[in-house]
């Protein structure tokens, strides 16, 4: 069963994820709030597996919660789902820690898609986003040192396109503790300590 966590001001839209998710054999609603406030006062979020966390919020703004989310439960992972899409907001959210980045114009089949996707290790984002963020990390910076092997740069290329471990290992023939092992030295190579991070910096120097 995979926990999940709303957090969004808007009522009809945190009703609509919940009714949308809960119907999902394998997807459980345990809570929804309207700020993160709210939310870091109970226990919740310790033991969720996915959070949908708004950007604009009342008080504390999703692009900071994600941030205390992360502490609270470093194994969760979170998804922006948001109107916002200007670049600042896009890249402060993945910076703090958020997996996946998606617009409040998805639909119920992709948001159930996309909250799967992210319990298997995938970071979906929508993809109007997704070119944003490709495009911007296009635009600046210059390849540095780092050398990853072919089999390194097929697994982050597949990880970037928001591939799980699962599905990356079927593609390039790994068993999934394989593709973790090369996961790991992609992290020391590049220096992070995160998927977000990783793909962050390799399209910012070019190496996928």
């Amino acid at each position: 069963m995979i926990n999940i966590v709303i957090i969004e001001d808007n009522k009809y839209m945190r009703e609509g994820w919940k009714t949308i998710l809960d119907f999902e054999r394998d997807f459980c609603v345990i809570a929804e709030y309207e700020s993160c406030e709210d939310a870091f006062e109970k226990t919740e979020l310790e033991i969720a597996d996915v959070v949908l966390l708004d950007i604009q919020l009342p008080g504390m703004h999703g692009t900071e919660g994600v941030k205390f989310i992360r502490e609270i439960n470093p194994d969760a992972v979170v998804m922006m789902v948001t109107i916002h899409d200007d670049d600042e907001r896009i890249f402060k959210a993945l910076k703090n820690g958020a997996m996946g980045y998606l617009s409040k114009k998805i639909s119920p089949e992709e948001l159930i898609d996309a909250v799967r996707s992210a319990n298997e290790g995938g970071s979906p984002m929508s993809p109007n986003i997704a070119r944003k963020v490709i495009n911007s990390f296009h635009s600046s910076g210059n390849s540095n040192a780092v050398q990853l092997s072919d089999t390194e740069s097929k697994v982050l290329k597949l990880l970037a396109e928001g591939d799980s471990y699962k599905g990356i290992s079927k593609k390039v023939f790994l068993s999934v503790d394989g593709v973790r092992y090369h996961i790991r030295n992609i992290y020391t190579k590049l220096e992070v300590s995160n998927k977000s991070e990783a793909v962050a910096k390799a399209l910012r120097n070019k190496l996928i």
